[in-house]
């Protein structure tokens, strides 16, 4: 027998059992068809999250775009074997990043779902913006530095000073972009490399930025997860048919930060 689609309640039960708690402020990456067949799909699963959270918790997803960065994996793996005039021709049809109108790309129908809703908030950065949806989503979302993707002046530095919680509904930890903030805090950070990216400015017009920031790595964030795991900071059960797991953000980079101190090299 076909299991029915899942519904609200189904879901908003999951969640609480997971160990999500009224107010809280979370960082969601979610694999939707993971979950299941969800009956109203992207915005049931929102409406089950905000159940859960109540009118003073906020919801936070990843809303990055690659697709206007030349030095993105995307454009180089897009643009391999093409040439200089190929290379050339493709920067020049870089969209650019707009916070209003760029649609976030390989995040998933849910984080797209909020980033559109009425009364979220983005931030501002052309490769690795957040968007925002509930009472803290302006604070959350103010300050994203050019030059500091995933670092202290990014919303995931707020989503610290939040005590915010992380939560990975059908996702394992290589997506954990959390993760990410605690390499801006090792005792020797990843070197600077060069970026390069195009946005839209007030005025609309195509603008290119060049700059320098962290070459960010996350192929340790499985062996960094598990460990987390091991250390018992992890809640871990189904929400639907996905595997989830939920940790405190605080925790989870205070851990990566020892984690990678100890074993990067």
């Amino acid at each position: 027998m076909t299991a029915g689609p899942l519904r609200r309640a189904t879901l908003t039960a999951d969640l609480r059992a997971l160990g999500l708690r009224p107010g809280s402020t979370v960082l969601v990456h979610c694999a939707l068809s993971r979950v299941g067949r969800v009956a109203g799909g992207p915005a049931t699963l929102l409406a089950a999250l905000r159940d859960v959270l109540g009118g003073a918790g906020t919801v936070v997803v990843p809303a990055q775009t690659a697709g206007n960065s030349t030095t993105s994996r995307a454009f180089r793996a897009a643009t391999a074997g093409s040439g200089p005039a190929g290379v050339a021709a493709a920067e020049a049809a870089i969209v650019p990043f707009d916070p209003e109108r760029s649609p976030a790309e390989g995040m998933g129908v849910f984080a797209e779902h909020v980033r559109r809703q009425p009364g979220a908030c983005r931030s501002h950065h052309p490769q690795t913006s957040f968007a925002a949806l509930g009472p803290d989503a302006a604070r959350l979302t103010a300050v994203h530095d050019l030059d500091c993707h995933l670092g202290e002046r990014s919303p995931l530095g707020a989503l610290h000073a939040a005590d915010a919680v992380v939560l990975l509904l059908g996702v394992d930890w290589s997506v954990c972009t959390a993760f990410h903030l605690a390499e801006y805090r090792l005792r020797r950070p990843p070197v600077d490399r060069a970026y390069r990216c195009y946005v839209r400015d007030a005025a609309g017009r195509r603008v290119r930025h060049d700059f320098q920031a962290l070459d960010l790595h996350d192929t340790d964030f499985p062996l960094i997860g598990r460990a987390l795991t091991e250390a018992g900071a992890v809640r871990r059960g189904p929400v639907g048919g996905a595997d989830c797991r939920l940790t405190d953000l605080r925790v989870a980079v205070d851990f990566a930060r020892g984690w990678m101190d100890e074993h990067r090299r």
